[in-house]
């Protein structure tokens, strides 16, 4: 034998019935602080501020590694053969 049921309820209703916890006021909370950090955000994908920081970092990166570089083949120039 089979039996077939078919409830027609909401989404709300359903969890009731179920005793779920209704979190549809946590998720409006998410959202509505999702969209905050979003908006917060979007200048720093801007082109303009992704090159600007690239660029600062570049700068900065290519003058340690000078830095470096430098400290090496001093200190290698130091050394003596055999000692």
């Amino acid at each position: 034998m089979k039996v077939t049921v078919e409830v027609d309820c909401s989404p709300q209703e359903a969890r009731a019935f179920l005793g779920l916890p209704d979190v549809a006021g946590l998720n409006d909370h998410m959202v509505q602080e999702m969209k905050k950090r979003l908006d917060a955000n979007m200048a720093m994908v801007a082109p303009e501020e992704l090159l600007r920081s690239w660029m600062t970092f570049g700068g900065q990166a290519t003058e340690q590694f000078r830095k470096l570089m430098t400290a090496a083949t001093s200190g290698a120039q130091g050394l003596k053969p055999g000692g």
